[in-house]
């Protein structure tokens, strides 16, 4: 059985709680540091960018700048969000040897993540692993999980979701209007869930650290020992990781792709995106839809084109309804609609509504 440390930073400003685990994974990496679970809470709010994002796609700069939010750019992928001390985070890092760590990343997702559904479960939740990153409840997402390599240490972060703020974490987004934010909102509301609004309290953080620690020691076979940073890792830190957090170049550089103006994404949960497109034709189409992979869960089309009769938008709407990206389908569903009702587009193709549809894929991550 493996020995490991556990360090609990504690309420820890922003950008040590988001980064000091690189620290320990450069120091595992050298050979100066055992295998290590961290244990943290950020003591402020901030907003966190994922390494593939944009910031100026991404991020409401000026809404940041005005509230005072610092950005952190995050070493590994995923979504951009709002994060405040109502997460707790863990923190794995250990070495790419350890008997404990499974090599393929999706093993490593579906092994860990027993951890945070154990400690959901024993605080009365029936939490499930949802692959590929993901823990839920009642098919809702409590927990957001990320993994990838720093040197030759692999790295696992996640977080018990303890309460959420919708508003503001769709107000830090950049988003064409506020209508795409308004639907952004209660699409976080119906599918990403928090322990306050499951069993309607806030258990106390020392509890639920000493549950990670003992569902982590059950998942990976080790014994966790309580232990301080050393003064190797807070030197890297100081020296080598947040000088590289801090630095323009990291924030801004260009790390996802380039998307055309006129698109753009926000996951909600899992494979559950809200994406809104601009498709300009005779007229300009405008979709927004929430897509569960590449299978449409609701969809709005808006433009300037005109449609008579009128309710024959309506039609196609709901026809659209479990569609999937894909243009056979499209056409099939659409190519009906219009059809049955007769409808008169003045200046406009049906192929037209199916070319701006397909677009909703190129906003939706690769």
């Amino acid at each position: 059985m493996e020995s490991w440390r556990l360090i609990d930073l504690g309420m820890a400003e922003p950008l040590e709680a988001q980064t000091f685990y690189e620290a320990v994974a450069l120091a595992i990496s050298r050979d100066l540091s055992p295998n290590t679970l961290l244990l943290c809470q950020p003591a402020s709010p901030y907003v966190c960018l994922g390494y593939h994002q944009e910031l100026e796609r991404e991020i409401d700069l000026e809404y940041c700048r005005r509230t005072g939010l610092p950005i952190i750019r995050r070493s590994q992928g995923g979504g951009a969000t709002y994060l405040n001390s109502d997460q707790i985070f863990y923190q794995v890092t250990a070495s790419r040897e350890s008997s404990a760590i499974p090599a393929r990343v999706e093993d490593l997702f579906e092994k860990l993540l027993k951890a945070p559904v154990q400690v959901y479960r024993r605080l009365g939740l029936p939490a499930e692993f949802k692959p590929v990153n993901d823990v839920v409840v009642g098919g809702r997402k409590i927990s957001g999980n990320g993994a990838g390599l720093i040197d030759s240490a692999v790295v696992l972060v996640g977080n018990i979701i303890l309460d959420l703020d919708y508003d503001s974490m769709s107000r830090v987004l950049r988003v064409p209007d506020e209508k795409f934010r308004n639907k952004m909102v209660k699409s976080m509301s119906e599918w990403v869930t928090s322990l306050k609004r499951e069993v309607g309290h806030v258990p106390e953080a020392d509890e639920i650290k000493m549950l990670l620690k003992e569902a982590f020691e059950v998942v990976l076979e080790i014994r966790l020992q309580k232990a301080e940073p050393s003064g190797e890792e807070r030197r890297i830190w100081e020296e080598e990781v947040k000088p590289k957090h801090l630095s323009a170049e990291w924030l801004q550089m260009k790390g996802g792709r380039s998307l055309s103006e006129g698109l753009r994404a926000v996951k909600i949960a899992g494979d559950l995106h809200l994406a809104e497109v601009d498709h300009k034709a005779g007229k300009l189409i405008r979709v927004r839809a929430e897509l569960r992979g590449q299978e449409i869960q609701d969809i709005s089309i808006t433009g300037d084109f005109f449609m008579v009769p009128e309710e024959t938008l309506l039609r196609l709407q709901e026809a659209l309804m479990g569609a999937r990206l894909e243009e056979s389908d499209l056409e099939q569903r659409i190519g009906k609609v219009l059809e049955e009702s007769g409808a008169q587009i003045p200046g406009m193709r049906p192929r037209d509504f199916v070319e701006a549809i397909l677009k909703l894929g190129e906003a939706l991550p690769s």
